[in-house]
């Protein structure tokens, strides 16, 4: 007859050979965790906001821009330099056509620049004053409502 078994009997300690392969293999399923979310990001991307898909984005007020002063503002993921000219308020996408960097409003010059490489934009028009970018900053149509300044996507 054989004695009745224990607990403690059965159970082996964990070598030190099962501790490296649990520690590899969670080294390897959290380095794959890591390389693969961004790509499973980039290829399914967040959807966007109803905003991008048609529609109006409040922008400011023309107190809040006043005559001659301009910011940069969300569009959805956009962000868009509002302006307000003499010729009325104008926005352009705030992307530097250089090198992407967000353009910014120069209130001493007057005008939008890329703090990247000094590039400058006519704030009336969009179009390169100095600098290295190649073409124009894009519009944005504006629309203003009383005195709130609205950007139109779409």
């Amino acid at each position: 007859m054989q004695p009745a078994a224990t607990a403690d009997q059965g159970k082996r300690p964990v070598g030190r050979r099962r501790v490296l392969q649990a520690i590899l293999g969670f080294s390897i399923v959290s380095t794959a965790a890591i390389v693969l979310t961004p790509i499973l990001g980039f290829l399914a991307p967040p959807k966007s906001s109803g905003s991008e898909a048609g529609g109006k984005v409040l922008a400011g007020t023309l107190d809040s821009i006043p005559l001659g002063q301009g910011e940069v503002v969300a569009m959805g993921s956009t962000p868009v330099m509002v302006v307000n000219t003499d010729q009325g308020v104008k926005a352009y996408e705030a992307i530097c056509t250089h090198l992407g960097c967000i353009v910014a409003w120069d209130e001493g010059a007057g005008n939008i620049v890329c703090p990247c490489h000094d590039g400058r934009f006519n704030p009336g028009s969009g179009a390169v004053v100095s600098g290295p970018p190649p073409t124009a900053l894009p519009p944005v149509e504006v629309s203003v409502e009383g005195n709130e300044i609205y950007l139109v996507a779409g």
